[in-house]
Order: structure tokens, then C-alpha cells, then sequence
């Protein structure tokens, strides 16, 4: 990615972890209102994070990608399986880390 979309991406992240959210961050509700996906723009193309402030104290990325498609603004199936995969691998580390932290 561009220095300035990984800079623009990363300042959306950045705020998560502070327990903000970004103005121009939409929540992605086939997953829950806790997963948000951010976009920026650069040369005319779009790119695009998902994260998930789910877990107490902690932000999962779950995938960053350049946007393919010229046709319509909708995420394809490939990017939705992939983050309900890192998702559910966010979930099971996050529990791991809580037992282990717990001991």
C-alpha cells in the first residue's frame, strides 16, 4: 500500500486503540457492530482495513486489501470469508491470551 493510505488506515486504527472510532468509519453488520471497516483513497484507487474492537484492550486487524472491483462498492465473497475466518481465529487467540494472562 501507498505510504499515505497505510498512514490514513493506520491513524483509523491508531484511534480504535484509543477507543475512538474514525468519522468516516462504517460498521460492517453482517459481523456484529464491533467490526469496522475504514477505506482511503489514493491515485484513484481504494483501499480498504477491517478491524474489531470486540475484545476488551485489544484491536484484531483482520484484513487489509486493495479494492479489485470497478463495479459497485460492495465487498466481495473472498473478503467476507476471510474475515469471518480471522475473526473467529481473533476470537480463539484473544480467549488463549485471557486463560494464560488469568494463570
Amino acid at each position: 500500500m501507498p505510504a499515505p493510505v497505510r498512514y490514513d488506515l493506520g491513524q483509523a486504527i491508531y484511534l480504535a486503540q484509543l477507543g475512538g472510532r474514525d468519522p468516516h468509519a462504517e460498521t460492517l453488520t453482517q459481523f456484529g457492530p464491533d467490526v469496522v471497516e475504514v477505506k482511503a483513497n489514493h491515485d484513484g484507487e481504494t483501499f480498504r482495513a477491517v478491524y474489531t474492537v470486540r475484545f476488551r484492550e485489544v484491536v484484531y486487524v483482520l484484513h487489509a486489501w486493495q479494492k479489485q472491483s470497478r463495479h459497485g462498492i460492495k465487498m466481495n465473497r473472498q473478503d467476507i470469508e476471510l474475515i469471518r475466518v480471522r475473526l473467529d481465529w481473533a476470537h480463539r487467540d484473544y480467549e488463549a491470551r485471557k486463560t494464560s494472562d488469568d494463570r
